[in-house]
């Protein structure tokens, strides 16, 4: 029976995504290629213990949240993901959201569930590290997110959106503004200003103050 590597699981908010509001159960994965300025889990990068995955689809079928999220860390760096995905969306019933770093190959990701794929930004420090040819792997269900730090991000984020035609190719471009660094009212003003073909993402479970 197939094992993950799991930092914890809980019931909270889904605080990003278009699905945010909507009470979600995590699966936080252990383990990150990436060392992003900004991260705000950097105790997933390693700890945890290994999990059957029948153990885990029990636990979210007995949870009585709307959507299930598999997250980390990095989810698809692990052996045992595709088989999680597969069974959490075979027993589960509920939509099921992926959320990944960008640096995988998303095709990884079943196409049952919804792929929420960060390109990382110049302000993360880990600027390239996307892998491009998940552009051409992109469903339409799936959604992008950036993160955007300053200006800079942002003139950078908005000429990848255009350059690579992003709204066509997915069901939403996120730019979300880096907590304590950008206000998001200025982020929101270039939107509006640029008539930038994005949506707004605020963190509402820092909001709300449910981690």
């Amino acid at each position: 029976m197939s094992t993950v590597q799991v930092y914890e699981t809980f019931t909270s908010i889904q605080g990003e995504s278009t699905f945010s509001g909507v009470s979600c159960f995590f699966i936080r994965l252990t383990g990150c290629n990436l060392r992003c300025a900004y991260c705000d889990t950097t105790q997933a990068f390693e700890g945890g213990r290994q999990r059957f995955v029948g153990d885990l689809v029990s636990e979210a079928v007995a949870s009585r949240s709307r959507i299930i999220e598999v997250t980390g860390g990095e989810p698809l760096l692990q052996e045992g993901f595709s088989d999680l995905a597969a069974a959490l969306l075979a027993e589960v019933k509920r939509p099921l959201l992926v959320e990944t770093n960008g640096s995988c190959d998303i095709s990884l990701i079943p196409d049952g569930a919804v792929g929420v794929i960060d390109v990382k930004t110049p302000g993360s420090g880990e600027c390239g590290s996307f892998d491009v040819a998940n552009i051409d792997r992109l469903r339409a269900q799936d959604e992008l997110k950036f993160v955007i730090g300053d200006h800079h991000d942002y003139e950078w984020s908005k000429q990848f959106v255009v350059k690579h035609g992003l709204n066509d190719r997915c069901h939403a471009v996120l730019f979300s503004p880096v907590a304590g660094t950008l206000a998001a009212s200025d982020l929101a003003g270039w939107i509006v200003e640029d008539g930038a073909p994005v949506r707004l993402q605020l963190q509402l479970h820092r909001i709300l103050g449910v981690l």
